[in-house]
């Protein structure tokens, strides 16, 4: 099956085809979007990705696509993209926790915690039960740097961000500092997601922001 892969939730961008089959995925490209123009380079650019390898839109099985936590603008911009395309094709969409590839990276078992610096003071902190294959997400949320050590006390905290690893360490928590999740581990999660029948419909997809936009905050502040 022939997967498009999409995160738009960070500064910079990814956009991948790959090839899945029942034992594993493999990246045909992977394609960088530069921050800041995400409307104008995605739609060209994926056009231009299934021209080169002569695939045409009808051959994509599903859309995976990062859903958050991240850059509003970003996610607003990638996950239309998606839903316009699989209700053309008639596909299925599959979002991914960013937070969810994160506590995967540290191959570590048990109740995980994984962390994003999500600025302003606070963590994007996500709580998973990771045994063997089985994964169960507990709780995603939006926290207080206080309140998120006392959150991840007696568990193991993945992150890429080295200022959280090293501020979870002094706090005595067990750490591990994980590499930025690639799109193609973006890519094996939402395929392991998709053989799971986790997926939704261009309606029901929606990115998971956690915070609300400046925008909201201001127009209920009365600002």
């Amino acid at each position: 099956m022939i997967l498009l892969v999409i995160d738009t939730s960070g500064k910079n961008g990814s956009v991948a085809l790959a090839s899945a089959d029942v034992r594993d995925v493999s990246m045909i490209e992977v394609a960088a979007l530069t921050g800041g123009t995400f409307s104008a380079q995605l739609v060209p650019l994926i056009a231009a990705l299934l021209a080169r390898h002569e695939i045409g839109k009808s051959d994509i099985g599903a859309f995976i696509a990062v859903a958050g936590p991240g850059s509003f603008t970003g996610l607003r911009v990638g996950l239309a993209v998606v839903k316009a395309l699989a209700e053309i094709l008639s596909k299925p969409i599959v979002p991914v926790s960013l937070l969810h590839a994160v506590a995967l990276a540290s191959g570590a078992q048990g109740t995980m915690v994984s962390a994003l610096d999500a600025g302003r003071g606070e963590v994007y902190a996500g709580e998973y039960e990771i045994v063997s294959e089985s994964e169960r997400v507990l709780r995603e949320q939006l926290l207080p740097k206080d309140e998120f050590l006392s959150m991840a006390s007696g568990n193991i905290v993945s992150t890429p961000d080295a200022t959280l690893a090293e501020m979870a360490r002094a706090a005595g928590l067990s750490v591990s500092l994980v590499e930025p999740v690639s799109i193609e581990a973006i890519a094996r999660l939402g395929w392991k997601k998709l053989q799971a029948g986790e997926t939704v419909s261009p309606e029901q997809l929606d990115a998971s922001y956690m915070r609300r936009s400046d925008a909201e905050i201001f127009v209920k502040s009365g600002a």
